[in-house]
């Protein structure tokens, strides 16, 4: 792995009290995750009149960088979507003393008594397809697959083995959508139909998954685009860490849609028991969303096809416990499925494109 993609999280620590109204205080901790394409460094949070800046300096060799600011209130998470925050966001040149206003009385005009948490994190470079597919481009480097002995809830064919991904590869970002699979396919088999044109499509084997990437790469005439290798999906995943989640040892049910059936209940009543809109929760260091829960998502494991019978899921899905959604989680599933891990629910089984770097 590269430097800069081996780098793990680092995190750097603000606290600050300040009135943002009368009576209203804040308490303000900054945590930056830095990514392979270019790193967040030396926030700084100022009060100016009922707004909140954030200044920080982006650091990194590419023209840009995609830059995403997360606000956690309490115990709730707002992406600059849900927020009114101005300025240095989204596609940012590297450089210093860049700049985010959030309007935090626009948001909450009662004002704010909880703590609040700010997470910048710098993705990786990414294109967009005719589709308005966002695929990020993952580097080479190295990874260790499985997961340790002592891990909870492991099984016997996740033995670690170190793995090389030798070239960069494009990864989209979300799960592919049910709008996208229309507008390729013609139909929407979506079990959750009703979840909307931005949730994962759904009740999709194998084989119609095949048929989807002919039809892609048809429209844009290339032969680039494929499922990733169970290597390379677990190396996005992981996105440099080597912890049970991507996110930490600890399952948490504000970072994923997981957990909320009869298979699996720890987010009873947090989650919502069926699939959301792509990117409703934070992603890894590497901008990548939903690599846990929604739906799992197939891969292409050239070990399984050559045994002929069975192909990989990996990630889980909203009705998946918490050990089943661990990163090194490994399910299997005939070619002609339309139903995830154990087929317990419709609905949870849905997939991502990868495109070869050219």
């Amino acid at each position: 792995m590269t430097s800069k993609a081996a780098a793990g999280k680092r995190r750097a620590v603000r606290r600050i009290f300040m009135p943002v109204a009368a009576a209203v205080w804040f308490c303000l901790m900054c945590s930056v995750f830095p990514a392979a394409a270019a790193e967040v460094k030396n926030i700084e949070i100022r009060k100016v009149e009922n707004r909140l800046m954030f200044t920080y300096d982006l650091e990194g060799e590419e023209n840009d960088a995609n830059v995403s600011v997360y606000v956690t209130v309490g115990d709730r998470t707002y992406s600059s979507r849900q927020l009114r925050l101005e300025g240095d966001l989204g596609r940012v040149r590297p450089g210093r003393n860049r700049r985010v206003i959030w309007y935090v009385l626009s948001d909450f005009p009662q004002g704010v008594f909880q703590p609040v948490s700010v997470e910048i994190i710098s993705g990786l470079p990414k294109i967009v397809n005719s589709l308005g597919m966002t695929l990020a481009l993952i580097p080479a480097g190295t990874v260790t697959l499985g997961s340790p002995i002592d891990e909870p809830g492991r099984r016997t064919d996740e033995m670690q083995q170190r793995a090389v991904v030798n070239r960069p590869f494009y990864l989209q970002t979300t799960e592919v959508t049910q709008e996208q699979w229309r507008r390729v396919m013609g139909t929407n088999p979506a079990h959750f139909n009703s979840c909307g044109d931005n949730c994962p499509v759904d009740q999709v084997s194998w084989h119609e998954v095949q048929e989807f990437i002919r039809r892609l790469n048809a429209l844009e005439g290339t032969r680039s685009y494929r499922l990733p290798t169970e290597t390379e999906w677990e190396y996005a995943a992981r996105a440099g860490t080597a912890t049970a989640y991507y996110w930490g040892n600890a399952a948490d049910c504000s970072r994923a849609n997981y957990g909320n059936s009869l298979w699996g209940s720890e987010c009873l009543g947090v989650n919502p028991g069926r699939t959301r809109p792509v990117g409703s929760y934070r992603p890894n260091a590497w901008g990548l969303y939903d690599m846990t829960g929604n739906v799992w998502e197939w891969v292409d494991s050239p070990e399984a096809v050559r045994e002929g019978l069975f192909r990989i899921q990996r990630g889980g899905a909203w009705d998946s416990d918490a050990g089943t959604c661990r990163v090194a989680f490994r399910a299997k599933g005939l070619p002609d499925a339309r139903r995830g891990h154990l087929k317990l629910n419709a609905g949870n089984l849905g997939f991502r494109i990868a495109r070869t770097a050219e």
